[in-house]
């Protein structure tokens, strides 16, 4: 199956199945390869819908002390873009169907070469592409390379994108669109639903893509109210403080690290599959989008 198809097909189910997803995030290579990949290996029979690959870099300005912390565990453990690409591949080896999308910063995008990059990205079974600090205007060259190579570019909408800025920013969009529901970095803020659902409503004005949102999501119940009023809900940084917290005084993972991160992965997508109700005035949002 394609990239592209993928997605699509994921969303679909979803809509289909009259719920929203999860989408899981964790950090390639960390705290080290082998169990990062046994994590990454385990993500989708947990639960997760959609894998979010973060990609290490030295200065992730987007994200918050855990994934700050995550990018930098990885690449004292010696993580490269290469050894993440290793990880779609060996990943992408015995599950064809999980969407998995890799999220990062420009710089490592373009010292690597864009071509290049979607090439290998495509080659591994990457479905997508978030690049935090890539604004639209910049994005025309990355998006007509991934475009080339079948491969989606999905573009972030915050609180403060405006009418106009939002019609922008979703031109060139695809697979999906990332909400980001709070103002400032990730894991700092908790989610309000009944903002998430205004948001999602708005954003949904502008285009028929699958909405996704993340940032501020730490808990079962705030997965699965999300879910609730979004096509699926992203959590990052409390999957990240689960590998953190099963380290020993060392650094180095626990027996116990893998089980107890797809455990509480596990807990997020058993809420996802049975959300709450929505907030009142919310059900007129509830309803999936329409897929292009």
């Amino acid at each position: 199956m394609s990239a592209a198809g993928r997605l699509k097909e994921r969303f679909a189910r979803l809509a289909a199945e009259g719920r929203g997803g999860l989408v899981a995030f964790v950090t390639a290579g960390d705290p080290d390869r082998a169990t990062s990949l046994a994590i990454v290996r385990g993500l989708a029979a947990s639960g997760a819908d959609v894998i979010e690959l973060g990609m290490p870099f030295s200065d992730p300005m987007a994200d918050g002390p855990a994934i700050q912390a995550s990018s930098s565990r990885a690449l004292a453990a010696g993580a490269t873009m290469a050894a993440t690409f290793a990880i779609v591949r060996e990943f992408r080896a015995g599950d064809s169907s999980t969407p998995v999308v890799l999220m990062g910063y420009a710089n490592p995008l373009y010292a690597f070469g864009l071509d290049a990059f979607v090439a290998e990205a495509r080659d591994a079974g990457v479905d997508g592409l978030i690049v935090v600090d890539l604004p639209p205007e910049e994005a025309d060259a990355l998006v007509h390379a991934a475009r080339t190579a079948g491969v989606e570019v999905i573009f972030l909408i915050a609180p403060t994108t405006g009418e106009d800025r939002m019609a922008r920013v979703l031109e060139n969009a695809g697979g999906f669109v990332y909400c980001v529901s709070i103002t400032g970095i990730t894991g700092t803020k908790k989610a309000r639903t009944d903002e998430v659902a205004q948001a999602v409503a708005r954003v949904r004005r502008h285009t028929g893509l699958p909405v996704a949102v993340g940032f501020g999501i730490t808990t079962p119940a705030q997965a699965a109210a999300v879910a609730g009023v979004a096509d699926a809900a992203v959590v990052g940084s409390a999957i990240v403080e689960r590998i953190a917290a099963h380290l020993d005084a060392q650094g180095r993972a626990r027996d116990d690290l893998v089980p107890a991160v797809l455990g509480f992965v596990g807990e997020l997508a058993a809420a996802v599959r049975a959300p709450a109700p929505p907030p009142a005035g919310t059900a007129a949002v509830r309803k999936r989008s329409a897929l292009r």
